[in-house]
């Protein structure tokens, strides 16, 4: 990949004039996308909790996904781990939030929180009206959502960036959270162009690929692709209609453990190269090099814990054990 300019701020240069709002992750991507900045790197966090939030949130990242669509937690749990990462951030990281389907409410309620929107499986032209028109005020953007009388302190939270807007905050909100689509099906990528042209307002489109891989009846293999010819002709059916888009912003997976690294990430205006689970799974390599190094000791079991003169090795305390494992 190609070195970006990039801004010292991070994200914090796209923070609305409080932290109570999303920020301006749409203009972050159109930037990202023209090449004004540099791509957006991400952090998923597949297990959603409120601590990882917190613990993660001041790591730099520039965007970070909680993965509302497959995990347990309920918008309460989903809420604080988006103020977690807008506060412990200092404005510096994006929240994005993968809802669960097309409910109307539930991207109101990912809104409302203050992040940007991932609206998985989006097939056709009419499920990508209805999720744009779940995202947005007003009917000069087609929009449905009800706006949240005690979301933001009048006059406090709710300040303007954009004080000409004629819908006031209202208007701010609709251009500050980006909406990202996931495209997960043949079905999808042979309509992408009709979306793309009919419904204006998407920021962003994540080809799916493990969710595609299976719907084609092909081995999952993680979504990390594969060599077969028809998946290479579908990828290549995608990105010929992304290229006709050249407005929209690619997003998706690039882990640097991949062979083809810097092959995925090329052409994304953000690009996801971290992941809780994957760190996660760095856990088993520990293991098994314990298994390998870690000997048996000499005694062969008794007890468990060799004796030095009286004192079980290992406690510090002059704690003798006996055979049976007891004190």
């Amino acid at each position: 990949m190609s070195s970006q300019p990039t801004t010292p701020l991070g994200m914090a240069a796209y923070r609305s004039p409080s932290l109570f709002q999303p920020h301006r992750a749409r203009q972050a991507l159109r930037d990202a996308n023209s090449g004004k900045i540099a791509p957006l790197i991400g952090l998923y966090l597949g297990l959603s909790t409120v601590p990882t939030a917190r613990f993660v949130a001041a790591m730099g990242y520039d965007m970070i996904w909680i993965d509302w669509e497959h995990s347990s937690c309920g918008v309460e749990t989903m809420t604080t781990m988006v103020h977690e990462i807008m506060f412990m951030s200092e404005g510096k990281t994006i929240p994005f939030v993968r809802v669960p389907g097309h409910d109307h409410a539930a991207v109101g309620y990912a809104l409302d929180a203050g992040a940007s929107v991932v609206i998985p499986q989006v097939d056709t032209v009419a499920q990508a009206q209805h999720v744009l028109s779940a995202s947005k005020f007003g009917t000069h953007s087609r929009g449905t959502r009800s706006a949240p009388p005690f979301r933001l302190l009048p006059g406090v939270t709710d300040i303007c960036h954009d004080a000409t807007n004629p819908l006031g905050i209202h208007g701010n909100l609709n251009d500050a959270a980006a909406v990202m689509i996931q495209i997960e099906t043949l079905e999808g990528i042979h309509n992408l162009d009709s979306i793309l042209t009919e419904v204006p307002g998407i920021d962003a489109v994540w080809l799916g690929t493990l969710d595609l891989r299976v719907s084609m009846n092909l081995p999952g293999n993680g979504g990390m692709g594969g060599a077969e010819p028809e998946w290479l002709d579908t990828v290549k059916l995608y990105n010929d209609i992304m290229a006709r888009h050249p407005g929209v912003a690619k997003a998706g997976f690039a882990l640097p453990a991949m062979p083809n690294f810097e092959q995925m990430a090329e052409g994304k205006a953000m690009v996801m190269m971290a992941a809780d689970v994957s760190a996660l799974m760095g856990l088993m390599a520990s293991l098994q090099t314990g298994r390998q190094v870690i000997k048996p000791l000499e005694n062969g079991g008794k007890g468990g814990v060799e004796k030095k003169s009286g004192v079980a090795n290992g406690s510090g305390n002059g704690l003798v054990v006996n055979g049976n494992g007891k004190a």
